[in-house]
């Protein structure tokens, strides 16, 4: 089975663009457990424009009360995010290498740059108590690499994937990502996978064996507005458990 861990930045988007504190993340994060989410993820990016420190420190207390649910926190290793990350201790760690003014997450790590500072960010993160998870193009020598590094999972870049099945000739990059993750697995690594991942293209995605945990939200808050919350949250949870 595959978990499903759903991404609020969007909702906290809608939150900010008010100036009201509505929808409320907490609440709609409670909604979203009731209906028997296996996680839920947060993006709190340096400017804070959708998830903010916050929304994390109220989300990490959250999902404590429910033992069966995950906290994943992702984001830009900054000074100021591993503090945060240290303080809420969340399930699940993502690394991600976006700047600080980028508009979405476009690209995995390039361990050739950065194999060092992972290693140790790994190692900081396994004495916080927090499984580390680095974000990830399915790319041979990079899943290597990170295989040396001491990070737990890694988090495939799924955009490719989303971009080829849109246009109807997905097949080679379907076995791409299947070779991917079989590598990491082969080299001890979980695998999780995620962006732009939605209700038309996973269940093909999900043919790769052993993906842990996908992280959903932009596509499913779109869907959402077009079929309903429960309708959308119960037809992923049945993909993922089938």
């Amino acid at each position: 089975m595959t978990a499903l861990s759903v991404n609020l930045n969007k909702i906290a988007l809608l939150r900010n663009s008010r100036g009201r504190d509505y929808p409320n993340v907490l609440a709609y994060a409670e909604k979203l457990i009731a209906m028997g989410v296996d996680g839920i993820t947060v993006h709190p990016r340096q400017d804070e424009r959708h998830a903010t420190r916050q929304d994390t420190r109220d989300l990490s207390e959250l999902c404590r009360q429910y033992p069966d649910v995950e906290f994943n926190v992702e984001g830009y290793p900054s000074v100021e995010f591993m503090a945060l990350v240290a303080a809420t201790k969340p399930d699940q760690c993502t690394l991600v290498p976006d700047a600080p003014d980028q508009l979405t997450s476009d690209h995995g790590w390039d361990l050739a740059e950065h194999a060092d500072w992972i290693t140790a960010l790994a190692a900081e993160l396994k004495s916080f108590g927090v499984r580390s998870s680095l974000f990830i193009d399915p790319d041979e020598q990079q899943i290597k690499a990170a295989s040396q590094t001491g990070i737990d999972r890694i988090e495939l870049y799924t955009e490719s994937y989303a971009n080829a099945y849109a246009e109807g000739d997905y097949q080679s990059t379907l076995m791409q990502y299947k070779q991917s993750a079989e590598l990491a697995q082969a080299l001890g690594l979980g695998v999780n996978a995620g962006h732009d991942l939605d209700l038309d293209n996973l269940t093909q995605f999900l043919t790769i064996p052993d993906i842990l945990e996908v992280s959903i939200g932009h596509a499913l808050t779109i869907e959402s507005l077009e079929f309903g919350v429960a309708d959308v949250i119960q037809r992923y949870l049945a993909i993922c458990r089938s």
